[in-house]
């Protein structure tokens, strides 16, 4: 039997309709000094989709495919949009949970990908108060043979359709300096390593993608569309940092890397993320079961705000 009574699926949210969009990413970009006209830029490429991004419909049908397996409540919070994880706590608190446990839907450490997320649960328990839960916190899970498992047979099944192309493998880009105080990169390259090995193939490349600082902010690279244009070769692009095609997969690679591939005559593949594979609700299912460890007090610490270097 569970040591918890409940599962928290906690995520990054995303828009459902057109006027969702401006306030959506005013939560995103809240504390943050960027310029409104960055925000409008990025708000053009929801409107590409009518406003909606997949990624709350993802985390329903991944709620839907838990609860075949999961015999505990399944709740879900978001970080930046509904349903708000502070009220997902109010509810579970009124509907007497005690003990819960959160999976967050980033494989990756990395401040924004883990740490931020515990300081998330930290706001929203003390905004509901008395009663709230207590919540453990499944840690990144990027090195679980079943997140390889489902990400290597989506990339086996990509590179079936085009066998000779440069297996390429992509993640958010961050700035680095919060590489510098997270497992971010080395993670990202053990996962590479260990779902080119399940494949067969010996020469792969990570590079990023969805790129949002300043431009001055280093920044890792290289970008994805940059990369493409230096090869020239047909392409196995595999998002192996995401965990569903949400906005970022559908924008940044599916329309704005496959018009590079266009545009120089290259094929392109793009393996699908893990979403509901199999060997991820299972995954899932064994890790509340086990004991989900304690990240370091230090785990993935905030970046250090540096100036930004002038755009030439």
């Amino acid at each position: 039997m569970s040591r918890y009574d409940a599962l928290l699926v906690l995520s990054f949210g995303g828009p459902e309709k057109h006027e969702d969009v401006i306030p959506f990413l005013e939560n995103v970009l809240r504390g943050r000094n960027v310029p409104r006209e960055r925000m409008l830029e990025a708000a053009e490429h929801y409107y590409h989709f009518d406003g909606r991004s997949p990624i709350n419909d993802q985390n329903r049908a991944l709620i839907t495919a838990l609860k075949e397996v999961v015999k505990i409540p399944i709740y879900w919070g978001n970080r930046n949009w509904v349903p708000m994880l502070a009220d997902t706590v109010r509810q579970m608190r009124d509907d007497g949970i005690r003990h819960a446990i959160a999976f967050v839907t980033s494989a990756f450490g990395s401040y924004s990908g883990c740490r931020q997320y515990a300081e998330d649960v930290d706001r929203a328990r003390a905004a509901v108060g008395e009663g709230a839960p207590e919540i453990a916190r499944i840690r990144p899970f990027s090195a679980h043979p079943a997140f390889v498992e489902a990400m290597t047979d989506r990339v086996r099944s990509s590179l079936a359709e085009v066998p000779q192309g440069k297996l390429i493998f992509t993640a958010h880009s961050i700035p680095l300096s919060m590489t510098q105080s997270s497992p971010y990169v080395e993670e990202l390259n053990r996962a590479c390593a260990a779902v080119a090995q399940g494949v067969g193939r010996s020469d792969w490349k990570l590079v990023y993608q969805s790129r949002s600082g300043p431009p001055g902010q280093p920044w890792l690279e290289p970008d994805i569309c940059d990369y493409l244009r230096e090869i020239r070769t047909d392409a196995v692009i595999a998002p192996i940092g995401f965990l569903s095609d949400h906005m970022e997969v559908l924008y940044d690679l599916d329309t704005e890397a496959r018009a590079v591939c266009d545009e120089l005559g290259l094929k392109m593949v793009r393996a699908g993320t893990v979403e509901t594979h199999p060997a991820m609700i299972r995954m899932i299912a064994e890790l509340i079961e086990t004991e989900p460890g304690i990240c370091p007090a230090d785990c993935c610490a905030p970046p250090v705000r540096q100036a930004v270097r002038p755009h030439p």
